[in-house]
């Protein structure tokens, strides 16, 4: 019955709709077809009246306002009264006066304009408010929605044991999960843990599995949301989905709050405006802000985006923690096949799987796993092996799980390119944690204030791997892209934002000079380093990752 006179009264409304547009239709078109008929004689020129005048052409002279109006045999014409002799043309034509009827019809066309805004502004208004009708009913309805809705957490059953080849990570998170077992301990000794931890890397490296694990290894319970589920189309309604979750959160505290995706909501805000969006990601920080130091309630967010992220969201007492997750390296796969295999029957040697799979994350790792076990019982095999990964593994590359992968030849360009800026770095003192075949972009430390010896050498680094293939190769590579692009931007500011030239008005080719300068300075450099980038190179190749130590070690024995 109240759909019945919902749809009715929607008919009515339309209907009505209908009917003023119409009228407003035919209200333009009058006053159209008014503005056009009112005057359609031709206007002429002095000339043209005089040769209307001395061939006899003309049958009357209408005077109307500031025009004479000439009316011959055949057409009407009009002139400026002060652009003939009247005189001479009224003492020899006929001569009407019409009354001045301009101000009337510029007051009937007034009227006609002032009616349709009217009735414009009248539908308007009554379109907004059946629309904020509509949105309040909608808005209603969601909020009984999101009343209704329970947000429940879940107890998670995953471990470190069920996650391989983060070693490094599971340092970073270890006391966090101790605090979270024993938070009484730490309030004693007055140690605040990081509200915020943030897990950034390319996608399939395991975050979410991660994050499970830290709460399996705790044993807390996890809210887990994406941050896709925030944003609505109502103002308002993210806001509030956040609220309650810290709200139920600090209820059952200990606990972890699990963000994926979290650039979806803390997305930088920027000049695109979206009200929706900054107010659900202002009661995001207000809630990370207004937790207490014993609330127990630890958030974990996730993306592969890091550099889109709000500055507000990043600063210190939020996200203090930063993780970064890579690919994973050779001793990271071995790892992870073991642990994906443990369950399978297979005959494979795992260390040759991990060789051919450089540059699989561990979600292609786990989908070539169960590709190869399909094919092998395909097959009709009772076990996985070494040619049923061979024979799939092309498939998980091109196919819908399509991957970054290399082959052998590129593996060694790669071991050259990454090699040199590894030794060249080293060399330099420009300080980097690791650089692998996989991870190709260098980990430079921030700091706040540089030399321009210290950009320099950066702009070094990052050419070192184009300079080194160019010379081992003589030929020039893609892979150079990225940092070729980053070395141009340091030059760039070197000379443009940080005046650090001879003059503070630069010329336009001084970035050319500063880049051209660095590759005289690499190629000398690489020739006394050649040994040094032979050795760290098939160390790559071997191990797929190098430490800046590691790397010192193989300069200290050559020099």
């Amino acid at each position: 019955m109240l759909e019945t006179k919902q749809r009715y009264k929607s008919d009515f409304i339309n209907n009505k709709n209908i009917k003023i547009i119409f009228f407003l239709a035919i209200l333009l078109t009058a006053l159209l077809l008014f503005a056009f008929f009112r005057d359609r004689d031709t206007l002429i020129t002095n000339r043209q009246a005089n040769i209307l005048y001395t061939n006899n052409k003309i049958e009357k002279l209408i005077l109307d306002g500031p025009y004479i109006h000439i009316k011959t045999a055949t057409n009407r014409y009009k002139i400026y009264k002060n652009a003939i002799n009247k005189t001479a043309f009224f003492e020899k034509y006929p001569v009407y006066v019409v009354e001045n009827n301009s101000n009337f019809y510029d007051f009937l066309s007034f009227i006609i304009i002032l009616i349709t805004l009217g009735l414009l502004f009248r539908f308007l208004k009554e379109n907004r408010d059946i629309q904020m009708k509509q949105f309040e009913s909608a808005n209603n309805n969601m909020d009984t929605n999101v009343e209704t809705t329970s947000i429940k957490p879940i107890i998670s059953n995953i471990t470190f044991n069920d996650v391989a080849g983060i070693k490094d990570v599971k340092e970073e998170l270890e006391e966090i999960i101790d605090f979270l077992r024993n938070p009484k301990k730490y309030h004693k000794l007055g140690i605040r843990l990081p509200k915020g931890v943030l897990l950034s890397g390319p996608p399939g490296v395991g975050k979410t599995l991660i994050s499970k694990a830290v709460a399996g290894e705790a044993n807390v319970p996890f809210f887990y949301q994406s941050g896709a589920s925030f944003v609505h189309i109502y103002v308002g309604i993210g806001a509030k989905r956040v609220s309650e979750l810290f709200q139920k959160a600090k209820q059952n505290a200990p606990s972890i709050v699990f963000i994926d995706e979290i650039d979806a909501v803390g997305k930088s805000r920027g000049e695109f405006r979206n009200d929706e969006r900054e107010a659900t990601l202002n009661q995001l920080l207000t809630e990370m802000d207004g937790f207490e130091d014993s609330s127990g309630v630890i958030v974990i967010g996730a993306t592969n985006k890091i550099e889109m992220l709000d500055d507000a969201l990043l600063r210190a007492g939020r996200f203090d923690r930063r993780i970064h997750i890579s690919l994973p390296d050779l001793e990271d796969r071995e790892k992870i096949l073991k642990l994906y295999l443990k369950y399978k029957p297979h005959n494979v040697n795992i260390e040759d799987i991990a060789h051919m799979t450089v540059g699989f994350n561990s979600s292609a790792l786990s989908t070539l796993i169960n590709e190869a076990t399909i094919y092998a019982m395909r097959n009709k095999r009772a076990s996985v092996t070494t040619s049923d990964f061979e024979a799939v593994k092309e498939k998980v590359i091109f196919g819908k799980h399509k991957i970054l992968s290399f082959t052998d030849e590129e593996r060694e360009i790669q071991s050259i390119y990454q090699g040199a800026k590894a030794v060249i770095a080293t060399w330099l003192d420009v300080e980097f944690d690791k650089i692998g075949i996989v991870n190709s972009h260098l980990n430079i430390q921030e700091q706040e204030i540089l030399s321009k010896t210290a950009l320099l050498s950066q702009i070094k680094v990052l050419l070192a791997g184009s300079v080194a293939t160019r010379v081992r190769y003589n030929e020039q590579f893609t892979n150079a892209v990225s940092d070729i692009s980053n070395a141009k931007d340091i030059a760039y500011k070197v000379v443009n934002e940080y005046s650090m030239t001879d003059s503070f008005t630069p010329s336009a080719n001084e970035v050319e000079e500063i880049l051209q300068e660095s590759i005289s300075e690499l190629n000398r450099m690489l020739k006394t380093l050649d040994e040094a980038l032979d050795k760290v190179s098939k160390y790559l190749l071997l191990y797929e990752n190098i430490t800046q130590e590691k790397c010192r070690d193989i300069l200290r024995a050559i020099f």
